[in-house]
């Protein structure tokens, strides 16, 4: 058995989450997402390395966004020693909704014992369903390849409401056309947003939102995170790897990936030792957005442990120094 981590680890974890949101609501419709994301990824990377742990980031974003930072996969965090960790974190979920001044920017990250977490590297993109804990035991495999009504009927079934009352969050992409045409044919509702799949999949997850479940294709390392947070909300979760190219078709090939199997979250992140952090960047429908006062400002984040089911919301104060940082 798996010793249980440490209860203050998930303090510490929403700290990572916490610096940055700090730095990258600065960049708040500036229309600059190089800076932003470069701010925020090295206040996270920062604040990880403050902490007693010696972690390992399992996958990154490097493979979508095709630049390098200090939260690569593979990449050594923490001080070294204390708990040995997978870490994964995206210091922004949804940079262009956070550049162009729009809601529902989070900053995110969770850890698990090392070992635990599906690292698919080179993989890039991965198909997803999302449900909440209502749902959870419908959202069987057979889900990733049935057609959306027959997922949708299942949920509704589960959820004790008519297909039409549900509504479904899927990414505004062009590889989702016709989904979205499948889904319009059911009579659901859909929600679409340009970016920010993690806080699509909490949305799904959690029973303080009016998102059924979440549908498509998103990131890979997205999709790790989003495991995290789903199953310490008791929610259920799909994955598939979604080569979107040639190119990423053979990289996954010559890795030895299959391309066909189904995982749940079980299988995305092992066991219960999770916790799970997200702060607030934009207003949004989970999280209040970071809010600036002079030489304060305030956050708004949540702590999943998964172990106990537990969600803290936590309304945190920060003192600024005379440039306005934490």
């Amino acid at each position: 058995m798996t010793t249980p981590l440490s209860p203050n680890l998930g303090l510490s974890l929403v700290r990572v989450t916490e610096a940055a949101a700090l730095a990258a609501g600065r960049w708040m419709g500036r229309g600059d997402a190089y800076r932003a994301n470069k701010d925020a990824t090295e206040a996270m990377a920062a604040a990880f390395n403050s902490l007693d742990i010696d972690g390992r980031i399992v996958i990154g974003e490097e493979g979508r966004l095709g630049i390098s930072s200090p939260l690569n996969s593979g990449q050594h965090i923490g001080r070294g020693g204390g708990e040995i960790l997978d870490v994964v974190a995206d210091p922004i979920d949804g940079t262009n909704l956070l550049v162009r001044g729009r809601p529902g920017a989070i900053s995110v990250a969770a850890i698990a014992p090392r070992g635990t977490m599906w690292s698919p590297t080179p993989a890039v993109y991965m198909d997803k369903i999302v449900v909440g804990a209502e749902a959870a035991d419908v959202l069987v495999p057979e889900c990733m390849d049935a057609p959306a009504a027959w997922t949708l009927a299942l949920v509704a079934r589960a959820k004790g409401k008519p297909v039409r009352d549900l509504v479904v969050f899927v990414l505004d992409r062009p590889r989702h056309h016709d989904l979205i045409d499948e889904i319009q044919a059911t009579g659901a509702r859909i929600m679409t947003r340009g970016h920010g799949d993690i806080a699509g999949a909490l949305l799904a997850a959690s029973d303080h939102s009016n998102i059924d479940i979440l549908m498509g294709i998103g990131g890979i390392s997205e999709g790790v995170i989003a495991a995290c947070g789903v199953k310490s909300l008791r929610g259920a979760m799909l994955g598939r790897l979604a080569p979107q190219s040639a190119q990423e078709l053979q990289s996954i090939q010559d890795a030895g990936l299959d391309t066909q199997r189904i995982l749940t979250c079980e299988e995305m992140v092992k066991g219960n030792n999770i916790y799970f952090a997200a702060t607030g960047i934009t207003d949004g429908s989970l999280f209040l957005g970071v809010r600036y006062r002079g030489t304060r400002a305030e956050t708004f984040s949540w702590i999943l442990r998964c172990e106990t089911g537990t969600r803290r919301q936590v309304h945190t104060e920060h003192i600024l120094d005379a440039e306005g940082n934490a």
